[in-house]
């Protein structure tokens, strides 16, 4: 007589690689497996035509809850028993115990592998495929407190043992070698159904790598494959990465300097999606050619600071490249009030507010192609200032010089920003926060990220914005230094009377007001924040706290 024993449920589309993985199994010395014990079940439910349909219904149990109890929970003589099972064939009126015991994983693939073989057999449809269900699958699991473990086929062809380790471990059995090689050839366990689908894999002796150039997709299937990938997707997020399949594979998961950022919604084109989603079209002109503008904003106790100015300036930069289709001034605030209504976010706060030229309708240079009108995008993150505002920046100056108006003039804020790019790289390099960017005459300009002020014997002074952006931090700046009644003068200025200031800050939406204690290893000062510094930064939050556009509260239909 049998003894109980657990039982390790796999859950897959079909043509997913879910046979050869439970040929695999099926090696080990301690597993006996079954193939799709509810097959019957299924046909007897939905009523669907199969070639061998009457046989198998003749040879099987009809009964998906007998099947469930006696077949699958039943007595045996291993210690596990593996069950195979395609995700549609879990139908309604099965007995919750099948979720509820034993050990459950999913495997995925791609529907750009799994279409254009499926029709070989059966006329591929959303509901065959099943990968609906294999969502429902991990959401019931997870919701009970037991996410099952994901693996991908892609995965499994690449570097079979890595995956096969890694799926062992994570469903707490030991690994054994004999799982990566099986016998070519039919197998005593196979279903009734295996000569339909099962040639291939009688050919095998072990996984084989995915061949190196695929065959085209069918077009009659594109639809068909715009409708699954959302749901392939949305397991691939929770896969197991154990092989080299992925061009990051290598990188560690990073961790996000804000971890409750991970779950952000953003706005793109005309919704709001996940972070995970928040993409745009390859045919953007955002990423044919950097071709967009952009705003930072902060939002400060329930306000957008300088709201209508940074959308003065972006409206301004888009007609400069010439736009067209450009959204309201009303449409892009309702999409930056949504966002932040939707993310909860009334404070500490940043929003990246980016307009591109919009898609193409095929990829090139010309503004012509633009035909569907522009892409909004609205991210907003939680984020403090970016730069310690106590204890001060250690800049260095680039060699990389700031864009001439005779080049492009930097009164337009573009998304093209590879040359301050190159100047935040000689900072990286030299372990600085920032670095100092000068114009073609050798004259500072801004760093490569925000404007930059010095005092010298009291008075403040800061380069004309001619080779640089007309920061609205700094002319917000400008204007306290005004009210504080110090003396404010904006001209040209060379390197070293920065080097020999008294004090000097950067501003920018980003980080705010920001202190410099050392430039190019001078200690700027006595090394320490100054005390006009210290007034302005107070003069700033104080402003920052009382002034701005209010975010429309929620309201209940």
């Amino acid at each position: 007589m049998g003894e109980e024993i657990e039982v390790i449920h796999s859950w897959s589309a079909p043509r997913s690689l879910s046979t050869s993985l439970m040929y695999s199994f099926a090696q080990r010395n301690d597993i006996e497996v079954l193939d799709e014990p509810l097959y019957a079940n299924f046909l007897r439910v939905t009523g669907v035509d199969r070639p061998y349909k009457e046989e198998l219904r003749s040879e099987m149990e009809n009964d998906g809850n007998k099947v469930v109890k006696e077949v699958i929970f039943g007595a045996g003589v291993k210690k596990y028993r593996y069950c195979k099972h395609i995700a549609k064939q879990r139908v309604p009126g099965l007995t919750n115990e099948l979720m509820k015991r034993g050990k459950h994983f999913i495997m995925i693939r791609n529907p750009l592998d799994i279409l254009p073989s499926f029709e070989k057999v059966v006329p591929p449809s959303f509901l065959e495929l099943g990968l609906a269900e294999l969502v429902s699958v991990y959401s019931e699991l997870s919701e009970s407190g037991r996410p099952p473990p994901v693996i991908d086929a892609a995965d499994l062809r690449k570097n079979p043992e890595a995956t096969l380790r890694g799926l062992c471990e994570d469903l707490d059995i030991p690994f054994q070698d004999s799982m990566l090689r099986w016998e070519a050839g039919p197998k005593p366990f196979d279903g009734i159904w295996a000569p339909w689908w099962y040639k291939s894999v009688h050919k095998s002796t072990g996984f084989s790598p995915a061949k190196k150039y695929p065959m085209p997709f069918p077009t009659s299937l594109y639809d068909m494959l715009e409708q699954s990938l959302p749901f392939y997707n949305m397991l691939k997020r929770h896969a197991r990465r154990s092989s080299s399949n992925y061009l990051n594979s290598t990188l560690p998961h990073p961790s996000l300097p804000v971890p409750a950022n991970e779950k952000l919604l953003a706005w793109v084109g005309d919704e709001i999606v996940p972070r995970e989603t928040a993409k745009v079209s390859v045919f953007d002109s955002i990423v044919q050619g950097g071709d967009g503008v952009w705003e930072g904003l902060r939002v400060y106790s329930g306000k957008v600071f300088k709201l209508e100015e940074h959308l003065d300036r972006m409206f301004d930069s888009a007609k400069a490249l010439a736009f067209s289709n450009v959204p309201t001034r009303e449409e892009v605030k309702e999409a930056i009030f949504r966002t932040l209504l939707r993310n909860g976010m009334f404070d500490n706060a940043h929003i990246r507010l980016t307009l591109t030229r919009g898609k193409k309708v095929t990829s090139g240079m010309s503004p012509s192609f633009n035909r569907y009108g522009c892409t909004l995008i609205v991210l907003a993150e939680w984020k403090p200032p970016v730069y310690d505002n106590e204890k001060g920046l250690m800049l260095v100056t680039a060699t990389t010089r700031r864009n001439s108006p005779n080049n492009l003039d930097s009164k337009i804020h573009h998304n093209n920003l590879l040359n301050n790019i190159l100047a935040k790289i000689e900072g990286n390099n030299a372990g600085a926060d920032d670095a100092i960017m000068l114009d073609k005459d050798g004259y500072v300009s801004e760093t490569n990220a925000t404007n930059i002020f010095l005092v010298k014997k009291g008075r403040v002074v800061t380069p004309h914005a001619d080779y640089c952006l007309p920061g609205i931090t700094r002319a917000t700046v400008m204007e306290l230094v005004l009210k504080e009644n110090l003396a404010l003068e904006e001209r040209r200025i060379s390197l070293s009377e920065f080097h020999t200031a008294d004090e000097v800050w950067t501003t920018g939406t980003m980080g705010e007001l920001s202190p410099v204690v050392k430039i190019d290893g001078r200690i700027v000062g006595d090394g320490r924040v100054g005390p006009i510094t210290l007034r302005l930064q107070n003069a700033y939050k104080n402003l920052s706290k009382d002034s701005g556009v209010p975010i429309p509260t929620y309201e209940k239909s």
